[in-house]
């Protein structure tokens, strides 16, 4: 009986991996449609060349300016946490704080393990980025910041489904 249990527990989690994948990838088929195909305008060559050299760059700059910052609002909301509960935004305060504390982790790895693909521009790296892009639209909602989740994601994804060609397999 355990091993019936465990072989369904098997098949419910490549379910599940299946049907995420078919998610990203239905998006993926809609985002590029409608930011490159449908765009009221395209990218220049000269910019998109230009943006593919910097981005690695940009990230090991981005990453090692953000881990100290991570570090310290790390201990900042631990040494703070007392006052949010004497002025009733406890719950919420912490909630958030941590959904915005494991996206911007999350958002930093995926971005680390993007670079030395984004050096050779493959699109395995661009995948990457993509996904990047999905945590943050993900974790803006889950805190309730929606305007910026959905202007951020109209920015980020234009301009990444515009750079899609410049990498490759």
């Amino acid at each position: 009986m355990d091993n019936n249990m465990l072989q369904g527990e098997v098949e419910n989690t490549n379910n599940t991996k299946a049907d995420v994948g078919g998610f990203v990838n239905q998006l993926e088929a809609i985002l590029d449609e409608y930011m490159v195909k449908k765009a009221p305008f395209a990218l220049p060559l000269g910019l998109k060349e230009f943006l593919a050299t910097i981005s690695p760059y940009g990230i090991i700059v981005v990453a090692i300016l953000m881990l100290p910052t991570l570090l310290f609002a790390l201990g900042l909301s631990t040494a703070l946490a007392p006052f949010g509960m004497i002025g009733g935004y406890g719950y919420t305060w912490g909630v958030f704080g941590v959904i915005t504390f494991a996206v911007a982790i999350a958002s930093l790895v995926l971005e680390l393990m993007a670079v030395s693909g984004l050096f050779k521009r493959t699109k395995s790296a661009w995948r990457l980025l993509f996904y990047v892009s999905i945590i943050q639209v993900i974790g803006n909602l889950l805190s309730l910041h929606i305007v910026s989740a959905l202007i951020g994601a109209l920015i980020n994804w234009y301009i990444l489904f515009q750079m899609k060609d410049m990498y490759k397999n």
